[in-house]
């Protein structure tokens, strides 16, 4: 909208300015590779961030800079070191969610290398997104959850998925503590990038993720994101939920 005798276009939502610079932070490969790298929702410090991105250490730091000044990066000193995670869950879904759009064009390029084919292949398998699990292990989980009767379907809600009543009792019996503190809700649907599919998110995918590493069902596997199951892992799974063992490979 351009206002009478002014040739300076005037939003006409006032919210466009502020969506249009989020995106401008978006808009940088090297910026938009950091936020996909801090995913794994660990903090990095900015030379870990800087060897990532493959830039020299002073421009990763204007970078990140931005991204702190944006709100999307949350910071921290000690000592000498400068660390930076994402800001919240909210920003994790929104790279994840953006993320999604272009996985399938991301995943049709031929891996230039062994390694890469490798860790393509480990993050398709299992990894983390944000703080909780996702790609094949993760539609797994989900899968078994569903067909249990212990998370509703994606379409009955805003959120996409709804513990059931039986699936609040499940996660008790299990030993997962469900936190729900704040406006993040209990049970959301994360579109998965690679399975193309939604995987469990909200405060149970991250209760449900923590305690699978902290009970060792699954471990980290390289610098990434990837995780991979355990056999103690497979055998909690399958007790638990049925799952086989070759759904989680």
């Amino acid at each position: 909208m351009t206002t009478k005798g002014s040739g300076r276009a005037r939003a006409a939502d006032g919210r466009a300015p502020g969506l249009a610079a989020l995106a401008g932070l978006i808009a940088d490969v090297s910026r938009a590779d950091c936020l996909l790298a801090l995913l794994d929702g660990r903090a990095w410090t900015a030379g870990e961030l800087a060897r990532h991105a493959g830039v020299a250490a002073s421009t990763l730091s204007e970078h990140l800079g931005k991204l702190v000044a944006g709100g999307l990066l949350a910071e921290e000193r000690q000592g000498r070191h400068r660390y930076v995670r994402l800001a919240d869950a909210r920003v994790a879904q929104l790279i994840e969610d953006l993320a999604a759009q272009v996985g399938s064009d991301a995943a049709a390029e031929r891996p230039r290398t062994l390694r890469e084919a490798s860790a393509g292949s480990a993050m398709a398998r299992g990894r983390t997104c944000y703080d909780h699990l996702a790609g094949r292990i993760g539609i797994a989980v989900t899968d078994a959850l569903t067909a249990h009767g212990l998370l509703g379907t994606y379409k009955e809600t805003d959120t996409g998925f709804v513990l059931t009543d039986a699936g609040l009792r499940w996660f008790d019996a299990a030993g997962i503590v469900l936190e729900h503190r704040g406006r993040r809700p209990l049970a959301r649907a994360c579109l998965d990038w690679t399975e193309r599919r939604p995987h469990l998110a909200g405060v149970a995918g991250a209760a449900l993720c923590r305690h699978a590493l902290d009970e060792g069902w699954c471990v980290r596997i390289g610098s990434e994101r990837a995780v991979k199951v355990t056999a103690s892992g497979e055998r909690a799974l399958f007790e638990l939920l049925g799952i086989e063992a070759a759904a989680l490979c």
